[in-house]
Protein backbone atom coordinates (compact mmCIF):
# COMPACT_ATOMS: atom_id res chain seq x y z
CA UNK A 1 0.00 0.00 0.00
CA UNK A 2 3.10 2.48 0.78
CA UNK A 3 4.68 2.24 -2.74
CA UNK A 4 2.31 4.57 -4.75
CA UNK A 5 2.38 6.77 -2.36
CA UNK A 6 6.16 7.03 -1.86
CA UNK A 7 6.25 6.98 -6.05
CA UNK A 8 3.60 10.11 -5.72
CA UNK A 9 5.74 11.97 -3.36
CA UNK A 10 8.91 11.01 -5.83
CA UNK A 11 7.02 13.08 -8.58
CA UNK A 12 5.49 15.87 -5.92
CA UNK A 13 9.29 16.78 -5.10
CA UNK A 14 10.40 16.16 -8.34
CA UNK A 15 7.82 19.26 -9.55
CA UNK A 16 9.07 20.97 -7.09
CA UNK A 17 13.17 21.00 -7.91
CA UNK A 18 12.16 22.05 -10.93
CA UNK A 19 10.33 24.84 -10.63
CA UNK A 20 13.01 26.70 -9.45
CA UNK A 21 12.47 30.36 -8.12
CA UNK A 22 15.18 31.45 -7.08
CA UNK A 23 17.36 31.69 -9.91
CA UNK A 24 15.55 34.30 -12.23
CA UNK A 25 15.30 36.33 -9.10
CA UNK A 26 19.74 36.27 -8.60
CA UNK A 27 19.57 36.33 -12.33
CA UNK A 28 17.64 40.02 -12.37
CA UNK A 29 19.52 41.37 -9.27
CA UNK A 30 22.77 40.50 -11.29
CA UNK A 31 22.03 42.60 -14.13
CA UNK A 32 20.12 45.24 -12.17
CA UNK A 33 23.56 45.82 -10.49
CA UNK A 34 25.51 45.69 -13.64
CA UNK A 35 23.47 48.28 -15.08
CA UNK A 36 23.78 50.34 -11.63
CA UNK A 37 27.54 50.21 -11.26
CA UNK A 38 27.74 51.47 -14.95
CA UNK A 39 25.18 54.13 -13.89
CA UNK A 40 27.60 55.31 -10.72
CA UNK A 41 30.78 55.27 -12.80
CA UNK A 42 29.36 58.31 -14.93
CA UNK A 43 27.37 60.02 -12.11
CA UNK A 44 29.61 62.91 -10.58
CA UNK A 45 30.24 63.68 -14.24
CA UNK A 46 26.85 65.31 -14.26
CA UNK A 47 26.19 69.09 -14.73
CA UNK A 48 28.32 72.11 -15.20
CA UNK A 49 30.06 71.31 -12.09
CA UNK A 50 30.58 67.97 -12.50
CA UNK A 51 34.07 65.77 -12.56
CA UNK A 52 36.14 64.94 -15.79
CA UNK A 53 37.51 61.83 -16.55
CA UNK A 54 41.31 60.54 -17.68
CA UNK A 55 40.47 57.21 -20.09
CA UNK A 56 43.62 55.64 -21.27
CA UNK A 57 43.70 53.28 -23.82
CA UNK A 58 45.61 50.27 -24.68
CA UNK A 59 48.06 51.87 -26.90
CA UNK A 60 48.59 54.67 -24.24
CA UNK A 61 46.39 57.12 -25.78
CA UNK A 62 44.60 59.27 -23.07
CA UNK A 63 41.24 61.24 -23.54
CA UNK A 64 40.06 64.06 -20.99
CA UNK A 65 36.15 64.27 -20.87
CA UNK A 66 33.23 64.45 -19.48
CA UNK A 67 30.50 63.60 -22.08
CA UNK A 68 28.49 60.08 -21.03
CA UNK A 69 28.82 58.14 -24.84
CA UNK A 70 32.56 58.98 -24.82
CA UNK A 71 33.36 57.94 -21.54
CA UNK A 72 31.42 54.53 -21.91
CA UNK A 73 32.42 53.93 -25.48
CA UNK A 74 35.74 53.91 -24.12
CA UNK A 75 35.48 52.13 -21.06
CA UNK A 76 35.57 47.85 -21.02
CA UNK A 77 32.33 47.28 -20.61
CA UNK A 78 31.79 43.20 -19.72
CA UNK A 79 28.27 42.37 -18.26
CA UNK A 80 25.60 41.76 -20.77
CA UNK A 81 23.18 44.20 -18.84
CA UNK A 82 26.07 46.50 -18.40
CA UNK A 83 26.33 46.84 -22.34
CA UNK A 84 22.91 47.87 -22.20
CA UNK A 85 23.46 51.02 -20.86
CA UNK A 86 25.89 51.63 -22.91
CA UNK A 87 24.12 51.13 -25.87
CA UNK A 88 21.21 53.65 -23.95
CA UNK A 89 24.05 56.31 -23.93
CA UNK A 90 24.86 55.96 -27.81
CA UNK A 91 21.32 55.99 -28.77
CA UNK A 92 20.63 59.06 -27.26
CA UNK A 93 23.71 60.47 -28.46
CA UNK A 94 22.39 59.51 -31.88
CA UNK A 95 18.84 60.85 -31.25
CA UNK A 96 19.73 63.78 -29.43
CA UNK A 97 23.36 64.47 -29.05
CA UNK A 98 23.21 66.23 -25.83
CA UNK A 99 21.92 64.48 -22.64
CA UNK A 100 24.36 61.37 -22.83
CA UNK A 101 25.06 61.42 -18.79
CA UNK A 102 21.52 62.09 -18.09
CA UNK A 103 19.74 59.24 -19.95
CA UNK A 104 22.24 56.37 -18.01
CA UNK A 105 21.85 57.98 -14.10
CA UNK A 106 17.96 58.02 -15.01
CA UNK A 107 17.92 54.67 -16.03
CA UNK A 108 20.37 53.58 -12.87
CA UNK A 109 17.30 55.23 -10.84
CA UNK A 110 14.53 53.12 -12.32
CA UNK A 111 16.52 50.36 -11.59
CA UNK A 112 17.29 50.96 -8.01
CA UNK A 113 13.32 51.70 -7.72
CA UNK A 114 12.82 48.46 -9.63
CA UNK A 115 14.68 46.68 -7.40
CA UNK A 116 13.02 48.13 -4.03
CA UNK A 117 9.68 46.70 -6.18
CA UNK A 118 10.48 43.22 -6.96
CA UNK A 119 11.29 42.92 -2.95
CA UNK A 120 8.19 43.82 -2.07
CA UNK A 121 7.10 40.88 -4.26
CA UNK A 122 5.40 42.89 -7.16
CA UNK A 123 5.96 40.93 -10.35
CA UNK A 124 8.65 42.53 -13.02
CA UNK A 125 5.91 42.66 -15.96
CA UNK A 126 3.75 44.45 -13.63
CA UNK A 127 6.22 46.94 -12.99
CA UNK A 128 7.47 47.04 -16.55
CA UNK A 129 3.84 48.09 -17.76
CA UNK A 130 3.35 50.98 -14.78
CA UNK A 131 6.85 52.39 -15.89
CA UNK A 132 5.33 51.80 -19.28
CA UNK A 133 2.62 53.85 -18.74
CA UNK A 134 4.64 56.45 -16.42
CA UNK A 135 6.82 57.00 -19.20
CA UNK A 136 4.06 58.19 -21.75
CA UNK A 137 2.31 60.26 -18.95
CA UNK A 138 5.54 62.30 -18.31
CA UNK A 139 5.98 62.80 -22.07
CA UNK A 140 2.60 64.83 -21.60
CA UNK A 141 3.30 66.55 -18.83
CA UNK A 142 7.47 67.75 -20.01
CA UNK A 143 5.15 68.56 -23.63
CA UNK A 144 2.60 71.32 -21.54
CA UNK A 145 5.17 72.66 -19.42
CA UNK A 146 7.76 73.53 -22.66
CA UNK A 147 8.05 76.96 -24.37
CA UNK A 148 7.78 77.08 -28.21
CA UNK A 149 10.74 78.85 -30.04
CA UNK A 150 11.01 80.25 -33.33
CA UNK A 151 14.37 79.60 -35.84
CA UNK A 152 14.59 83.44 -36.08
CA UNK A 153 15.25 84.03 -32.53
CA UNK A 154 18.80 83.49 -32.70
CA UNK A 155 19.34 84.42 -28.79
CA UNK A 156 17.18 81.78 -27.83
CA UNK A 157 19.10 79.15 -29.42
CA UNK A 158 22.42 80.84 -28.43
CA UNK A 159 21.17 79.96 -24.75
CA UNK A 160 20.05 76.65 -25.25
CA UNK A 161 23.80 75.55 -26.79
CA UNK A 162 25.29 77.47 -24.14
CA UNK A 163 23.71 75.33 -21.88
CA UNK A 164 24.66 72.22 -23.43
CA UNK A 165 28.56 73.67 -23.22
CA UNK A 166 28.23 75.09 -20.12
CA UNK A 167 28.86 71.33 -18.60
CA UNK A 168 31.85 70.52 -20.86
CA UNK A 169 35.88 71.25 -20.61
CA UNK A 170 35.45 73.85 -22.78
CA UNK A 171 32.80 76.14 -21.17
CA UNK A 172 34.85 78.93 -20.44
CA UNK A 173 34.42 79.83 -24.38
CA UNK A 174 30.90 78.69 -24.36
CA UNK A 175 30.06 82.46 -25.24
CA UNK A 176 31.92 81.90 -28.45
CA UNK A 177 31.36 78.00 -29.08
CA UNK A 178 27.79 78.74 -29.13
CA UNK A 179 26.88 81.82 -31.95
CA UNK A 180 29.10 79.46 -34.28
CA UNK A 181 27.13 76.25 -34.06
CA UNK A 182 23.80 78.07 -34.07
CA UNK A 183 24.93 80.16 -37.21
CA UNK A 184 26.67 76.27 -38.89
CA UNK A 185 22.72 74.85 -38.56
CA UNK A 186 20.59 77.37 -39.06
CA UNK A 187 22.66 78.16 -42.65
CA UNK A 188 22.14 73.82 -43.81
CA UNK A 189 18.76 74.04 -42.69
CA UNK A 190 16.53 74.06 -46.16
CA UNK A 191 13.07 75.97 -46.06
CA UNK A 192 10.48 73.59 -45.77
CA UNK A 193 12.93 70.74 -44.76
CA UNK A 194 13.70 71.30 -41.24
CA UNK A 195 12.85 67.82 -39.87
CA UNK A 196 15.96 66.62 -42.14
CA UNK A 197 18.58 69.19 -40.94
CA UNK A 198 21.79 66.53 -41.58
CA UNK A 199 24.73 67.05 -39.41
CA UNK A 200 27.37 65.82 -42.20
CA UNK A 201 26.45 68.95 -44.03
CA UNK A 202 28.57 70.43 -41.42
CA UNK A 203 32.53 69.63 -41.91
CA UNK A 204 34.45 69.92 -38.64
CA UNK A 205 38.39 70.14 -39.23
CA UNK A 206 40.52 69.75 -36.38
CA UNK A 207 43.76 72.28 -36.52
CA UNK A 208 46.25 71.88 -34.38
CA UNK A 209 48.20 75.23 -33.00
CA UNK A 210 45.98 78.78 -31.70
CA UNK A 211 43.43 78.42 -28.73
CA UNK A 212 39.96 77.84 -28.74
CA UNK A 213 39.22 81.03 -29.16
CA UNK A 214 40.57 80.94 -33.04
CA UNK A 215 37.69 78.61 -33.73
CA UNK A 216 36.36 80.04 -36.84
CA UNK A 217 33.70 79.13 -39.41
CA UNK A 218 34.25 79.30 -43.41
CA UNK A 219 31.78 79.35 -45.76
CA UNK A 220 33.17 77.29 -48.45
CA UNK A 221 35.50 74.00 -48.15
CA UNK A 222 39.20 74.04 -46.50
CA UNK A 223 41.26 70.80 -47.40
CA UNK A 224 43.87 70.13 -44.27
CA UNK A 225 46.47 69.03 -46.92
CA UNK A 226 48.70 71.56 -48.55
CA UNK A 227 48.78 72.46 -52.62
CA UNK A 228 50.65 69.26 -53.93
CA UNK A 229 52.24 71.42 -56.97
CA UNK A 230 55.74 72.40 -56.42
CA UNK A 231 56.10 75.23 -58.68
CA UNK A 232 52.60 75.78 -59.77
CA UNK A 233 50.30 78.79 -58.31
CA UNK A 234 48.92 79.13 -54.98
CA UNK A 235 46.49 81.24 -55.20
CA UNK A 236 43.73 81.09 -58.57
CA UNK A 237 40.54 83.66 -58.86
CA UNK A 238 37.78 82.34 -60.98
CA UNK A 239 38.76 79.12 -60.75
CA UNK A 240 37.32 76.35 -62.86
CA UNK A 241 37.40 73.01 -60.49
CA UNK A 242 37.57 69.13 -61.46
CA UNK A 243 37.51 66.99 -59.44
CA UNK A 244 38.80 63.21 -60.44
CA UNK A 245 38.70 59.39 -59.25
CA UNK A 246 41.26 58.59 -61.16
CA UNK A 247 45.33 58.40 -61.35
CA UNK A 248 47.66 60.60 -63.37
CA UNK A 249 50.05 57.68 -63.41
CA UNK A 250 51.16 55.23 -65.14
CA UNK A 251 49.56 52.18 -64.70
CA UNK A 252 50.57 49.14 -62.72
CA UNK A 253 50.29 45.64 -63.77
CA UNK A 254 48.16 42.78 -61.82
CA UNK A 255 49.81 42.04 -58.11
CA UNK A 256 50.77 38.51 -59.54
CA UNK A 257 52.08 39.56 -62.40
CA UNK A 258 56.01 41.69 -63.16
CA UNK A 259 57.44 43.32 -66.29
CA UNK A 260 61.64 42.32 -66.68
CA UNK A 261 63.07 44.57 -68.43
CA UNK A 262 66.60 43.17 -69.31
CA UNK A 263 68.04 46.26 -72.11
CA UNK A 264 68.63 50.30 -72.25
CA UNK A 265 66.07 50.57 -75.06
CA UNK A 266 63.43 48.48 -73.81
CA UNK A 267 64.04 50.89 -70.49
CA UNK A 268 63.46 54.17 -72.84
CA UNK A 269 60.19 52.80 -74.37
CA UNK A 270 59.00 52.49 -71.10
CA UNK A 271 59.84 55.79 -69.77
CA UNK A 272 58.47 57.01 -73.17
CA UNK A 273 55.39 55.43 -73.00
CA UNK A 274 54.52 56.43 -69.81
CA UNK A 275 55.65 60.19 -70.59
CA UNK A 276 52.92 59.74 -74.05
CA UNK A 277 50.53 58.15 -71.32
CA UNK A 278 50.59 61.55 -69.11
CA UNK A 279 50.77 63.93 -71.15
CA UNK A 280 47.72 63.05 -73.09
CA UNK A 281 45.67 62.91 -69.78
CA UNK A 282 47.57 66.68 -69.00
CA UNK A 283 46.35 67.75 -72.86
CA UNK A 284 42.61 66.58 -71.54
CA UNK A 285 42.85 68.46 -68.79
CA UNK A 286 44.27 71.73 -70.27
CA UNK A 287 41.47 71.60 -73.34
CA UNK A 288 38.90 71.91 -70.38
CA UNK A 289 40.09 74.96 -69.22
CA UNK A 290 40.12 73.72 -65.97
CA UNK A 291 42.87 75.37 -63.30
CA UNK A 292 42.31 73.47 -59.89
CA UNK A 293 42.21 69.83 -59.93
CA UNK A 294 41.13 67.78 -56.54
CA UNK A 295 42.46 63.90 -57.11
CA UNK A 296 40.23 61.26 -54.71
CA UNK A 297 43.31 59.61 -52.70
CA UNK A 298 44.24 56.31 -54.38
CA UNK A 299 45.35 52.92 -52.78
CA UNK A 300 46.61 50.98 -55.19
CA UNK A 301 49.16 53.71 -57.24
CA UNK A 302 50.43 57.03 -56.62
CA UNK A 303 47.02 59.37 -57.48
CA UNK A 304 49.81 61.99 -59.14
CA UNK A 305 52.90 61.13 -60.39
CA UNK A 306 55.73 63.47 -60.03
CA UNK A 307 56.07 63.52 -63.65
CA UNK A 308 52.20 64.35 -64.00
CA UNK A 309 52.71 67.42 -61.08
CA UNK A 310 55.98 68.63 -63.08
CA UNK A 311 53.50 68.82 -66.60
CA UNK A 312 50.39 70.20 -64.50
CA UNK A 313 52.71 73.01 -63.01
CA UNK A 314 53.71 73.84 -66.98
CA UNK A 315 49.91 74.39 -67.47
CA UNK A 316 49.06 76.17 -64.28
CA UNK A 317 47.23 74.08 -62.49
CA UNK A 318 46.62 73.62 -58.65
CA UNK A 319 46.45 70.56 -57.67
CA UNK A 320 45.05 68.68 -53.93
CA UNK A 321 45.99 65.09 -54.08
CA UNK A 322 44.57 62.00 -51.38
CA UNK A 323 40.99 63.28 -50.85
CA UNK A 324 39.55 60.70 -48.66
CA UNK A 325 37.09 58.16 -49.89
CA UNK A 326 34.61 59.56 -46.96
CA UNK A 327 34.71 63.29 -47.77
CA UNK A 328 33.84 62.78 -51.98
CA UNK A 329 29.77 63.31 -51.07
CA UNK A 330 30.57 66.60 -48.90
CA UNK A 331 32.93 67.85 -51.71
CA UNK A 332 30.23 67.46 -54.60
CA UNK A 333 27.56 68.80 -52.37
CA UNK A 334 29.77 71.91 -51.32
CA UNK A 335 31.02 72.57 -54.79
CA UNK A 336 28.17 71.55 -56.55
CA UNK A 337 29.96 68.85 -59.06
CA UNK A 338 30.13 65.33 -59.82
CA UNK A 339 33.36 63.31 -58.83
CA UNK A 340 34.89 62.45 -62.74
CA UNK A 341 35.76 58.80 -62.76
CA UNK A 342 37.24 58.53 -66.28
CA UNK A 343 38.95 60.71 -68.46
CA UNK A 344 36.18 60.64 -71.57
CA UNK A 345 34.08 62.25 -69.16
CA UNK A 346 36.30 65.09 -67.86
CA UNK A 347 34.70 67.64 -70.13
CA UNK A 348 33.98 71.56 -69.50
CA UNK A 349 30.16 70.63 -68.44
CA UNK A 350 31.43 68.56 -65.93
CA UNK A 351 33.52 71.12 -63.84
CA UNK A 352 32.21 73.28 -60.98
CA UNK A 353 33.34 77.07 -60.29
CA UNK A 354 34.16 79.14 -57.41
CA UNK A 355 35.65 82.72 -56.97
CA UNK A 356 38.74 81.69 -55.12
CA UNK A 357 40.91 79.03 -54.05
CA UNK A 358 44.09 79.49 -52.39
CA UNK A 359 46.77 77.96 -50.05
CA UNK A 360 46.15 79.62 -46.56
CA UNK A 361 48.88 79.57 -43.17
CA UNK A 362 46.86 78.91 -40.26
CA UNK A 363 49.66 78.91 -37.28
CA UNK A 364 52.24 77.56 -39.49
CA UNK A 365 50.70 75.19 -41.71
CA UNK A 366 49.47 75.41 -45.22
CA UNK A 367 45.73 74.60 -46.17
CA UNK A 368 43.45 74.85 -49.00
CA UNK A 369 40.63 77.39 -48.83
CA UNK A 370 37.47 77.28 -51.33
CA UNK A 371 35.00 80.05 -51.54
CA UNK A 372 32.43 81.44 -53.25
CA UNK A 373 31.67 78.34 -54.99
CA UNK A 374 28.47 78.81 -57.91
CA UNK A 375 25.80 76.49 -57.54
CA UNK A 376 26.83 75.22 -53.61
CA UNK A 377 25.02 72.78 -51.92
CA UNK A 378 24.24 73.95 -48.39
CA UNK A 379 27.27 72.89 -46.55
CA UNK A 380 29.42 74.63 -43.90
CA UNK A 381 32.99 73.70 -42.56
CA UNK A 382 34.15 74.46 -38.72
CA UNK A 383 37.93 74.79 -38.64
CA UNK A 384 38.34 74.08 -34.29
CA UNK A 385 41.66 75.27 -33.23
CA UNK A 386 42.99 73.93 -29.97
CA UNK A 387 46.46 74.47 -27.97
CA UNK A 388 47.31 70.71 -27.80
CA UNK A 389 45.80 67.49 -28.43
CA UNK A 390 43.55 66.51 -25.23
CA UNK A 391 41.17 70.13 -25.51
CA UNK A 392 41.20 69.83 -29.60
CA UNK A 393 39.33 66.41 -29.22
CA UNK A 394 37.09 67.71 -26.00
CA UNK A 395 36.21 70.85 -27.75
CA UNK A 396 35.47 69.06 -31.48
CA UNK A 397 33.04 66.78 -29.13
CA UNK A 398 31.82 69.83 -27.04
CA UNK A 399 31.22 71.20 -30.42
CA UNK A 400 29.45 68.42 -31.74
CA UNK A 401 27.00 68.30 -28.79
CA UNK A 402 26.25 72.17 -29.06
CA UNK A 403 25.02 71.14 -33.24
CA UNK A 404 23.15 68.54 -31.76
CA UNK A 405 21.16 70.41 -29.66
CA UNK A 406 20.46 73.35 -32.24
CA UNK A 407 19.45 70.69 -34.55
CA UNK A 408 16.95 69.05 -31.66
CA UNK A 409 15.20 72.53 -31.43
CA UNK A 410 14.62 72.78 -35.52
CA UNK A 411 13.39 69.77 -35.48
CA UNK A 412 11.43 69.99 -32.07
CA UNK A 413 10.76 73.64 -31.82
CA UNK A 414 10.30 73.77 -27.98
CA UNK A 415 12.56 74.53 -25.06
CA UNK A 416 12.41 73.65 -21.31
CA UNK A 417 13.98 74.64 -18.14
CA UNK A 418 17.27 72.98 -16.93
CA UNK A 419 18.91 72.44 -13.79
CA UNK A 420 16.77 69.44 -12.61
CA UNK A 421 13.57 71.59 -13.39
CA UNK A 422 11.39 69.36 -15.39
CA UNK A 423 12.60 66.20 -12.90
CA UNK A 424 11.36 67.79 -10.14
CA UNK A 425 7.65 69.30 -11.70
CA UNK A 426 7.43 65.38 -13.41
CA UNK A 427 7.95 64.00 -9.57
CA UNK A 428 5.07 66.39 -7.72
CA UNK A 429 2.73 65.58 -11.15
CA UNK A 430 3.17 61.54 -11.30
CA UNK A 431 3.36 61.65 -7.24
CA UNK A 432 0.04 63.60 -7.30
CA UNK A 433 -1.47 61.23 -10.07
CA UNK A 434 -0.07 58.00 -8.09
CA UNK A 435 -2.20 59.31 -5.06
CA UNK A 436 -5.78 59.31 -7.43
CA UNK A 437 -4.59 55.31 -8.07
CA UNK A 438 -5.00 52.42 -6.40
CA UNK A 439 -2.78 49.09 -5.60
CA UNK A 440 -0.13 48.13 -7.91
CA UNK A 441 -0.07 50.58 -10.28
CA UNK A 442 0.37 53.70 -7.69
CA UNK A 443 3.07 51.87 -5.66
CA UNK A 444 4.52 51.64 -9.11
CA UNK A 445 4.42 55.08 -10.15
CA UNK A 446 5.22 56.86 -7.27
CA UNK A 447 8.52 54.51 -7.56
CA UNK A 448 8.91 55.81 -10.86
CA UNK A 449 8.37 59.59 -9.60
CA UNK A 450 10.92 59.33 -6.67
CA UNK A 451 13.24 57.83 -8.84
CA UNK A 452 13.38 61.18 -11.52
CA UNK A 453 14.42 63.28 -8.52
CA UNK A 454 18.10 61.12 -9.08
CA UNK A 455 19.00 64.34 -11.80
CA UNK A 456 18.37 66.92 -8.94
CA UNK A 457 20.14 65.23 -6.29
CA UNK A 458 22.78 64.38 -8.04
CA UNK A 459 23.70 68.13 -9.60
CA UNK A 460 23.28 69.25 -6.49
CA UNK A 461 26.10 66.63 -5.04
CA UNK A 462 28.31 67.44 -8.09
CA UNK A 463 28.21 71.59 -6.87
CA UNK A 464 28.99 70.72 -3.57
CA UNK A 465 25.32 71.42 -1.93
CA UNK A 466 23.77 69.35 0.29
CA UNK A 467 21.92 67.29 -2.00
CA UNK A 468 18.43 66.39 0.29
CA UNK A 469 18.19 69.67 1.77
CA UNK A 470 18.17 71.49 -1.87
CA UNK A 471 16.19 68.78 -3.38
CA UNK A 472 13.59 69.65 -0.45
CA UNK A 473 13.23 72.80 -1.26
CA UNK A 474 13.33 72.79 -4.76
CA UNK A 475 10.19 70.50 -4.11
CA UNK A 476 8.72 73.25 -2.17
CA UNK A 477 9.04 75.92 -4.36
CA UNK A 478 7.69 73.73 -7.31
CA UNK A 479 4.40 72.83 -4.90
CA UNK A 480 4.06 76.65 -4.32
CA UNK A 481 3.81 76.29 -8.70
CA UNK A 482 7.08 78.26 -9.52
CA UNK A 483 7.41 75.41 -12.55
CA UNK A 484 10.50 76.72 -13.73
CA UNK A 485 12.49 76.75 -10.40
CA UNK A 486 15.96 74.80 -10.69
CA UNK A 487 19.38 74.46 -9.22
CA UNK A 488 21.44 77.12 -9.90
CA UNK A 489 24.70 75.59 -9.93
CA UNK A 490 26.64 79.34 -10.13
CA UNK A 491 25.10 80.70 -7.57
CA UNK A 492 25.02 77.51 -4.79
CA UNK A 493 20.84 77.82 -4.47
CA UNK A 494 17.85 77.87 -6.09
CA UNK A 495 16.47 80.42 -8.53
CA UNK A 496 14.36 81.04 -11.86
CA UNK A 497 16.14 78.82 -14.30
CA UNK A 498 14.37 80.41 -17.39
CA UNK A 499 15.81 83.97 -15.98
CA UNK A 500 19.10 82.80 -15.62
CA UNK A 501 18.66 81.48 -19.22
CA UNK A 502 19.18 77.65 -18.61
CA UNK A 503 17.25 76.24 -21.01
CA UNK A 504 17.57 72.59 -22.97
CA UNK A 505 15.27 71.14 -25.52
CA UNK A 506 12.42 69.27 -24.99
CA UNK A 507 13.71 66.37 -27.55
CA UNK A 508 16.63 66.09 -25.52
CA UNK A 509 14.45 65.22 -22.15
CA UNK A 510 11.81 63.62 -24.36
CA UNK A 511 13.90 60.56 -25.71
CA UNK A 512 16.61 60.75 -22.37
CA UNK A 513 13.18 59.82 -20.46
CA UNK A 514 11.61 57.30 -23.52
CA UNK A 515 14.93 55.50 -23.89
CA UNK A 516 15.52 55.11 -20.14
CA UNK A 517 12.48 53.75 -19.51
CA UNK A 518 12.58 51.02 -22.62
CA UNK A 519 15.87 49.76 -21.51
CA UNK A 520 14.75 49.27 -17.58
CA UNK A 521 11.99 47.56 -19.29
CA UNK A 522 13.94 45.04 -21.50
CA UNK A 523 16.48 44.38 -18.47
CA UNK A 524 13.57 43.77 -16.40
CA UNK A 525 11.69 41.06 -18.82
CA UNK A 526 15.23 38.91 -18.42
CA UNK A 527 15.06 36.10 -16.00
CA UNK A 528 17.73 34.11 -17.60
CA UNK A 529 21.62 34.44 -19.47
CA UNK A 530 21.98 31.50 -22.16
CA UNK A 531 25.56 31.42 -22.51
CA UNK A 532 26.28 29.90 -26.40
CA UNK A 533 30.03 31.23 -26.61
CA UNK A 534 31.96 27.94 -26.89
Amino acid sequence: MTAPAAGGDTNKSRGIAYKDKSKPNDIRLSNINAAKAVSDAIRTSLGPRGMDKMIQAGNGEVTITNDGATILKQMNVLHPAAKMLVELSRAQDIEAGDGTTTVVIIAGALLNAAEKLLGRGIHPTAISESFQRAAARAVEILTSISTPVELNNREQLIRSASTSLNSKVVSQQSSLLAPLAVDAVLKIVEPGREGAVNLSDIKVIKQLGGTVEDTELIEGLVFTQRAANVNGPKRVEKAKIGFIQFCISPPKTDMDHNVLISDYAAMDRVLKEERAYILNIVKQIKKTGCNVLLVQKSILRDAVSDLALHFLDKIKVLVVKDIEREDVEFVCKSLGCRPIASLDHFTAENLSNAELVEEVGISGNRMIKITGAQNAGKTITLLVRGSNKLVLEEAERSLHDALCVVRCLVRKRALIAGGGSPEIELALRLAALADQMEGVDSICLRAYANALEIVPFTLAENAGLNPIQTVTELRNRHAKGETSAGINVRKGAISDILEEHVVQPLLVSVSALTFATETVRSILKIDDIVNTMN
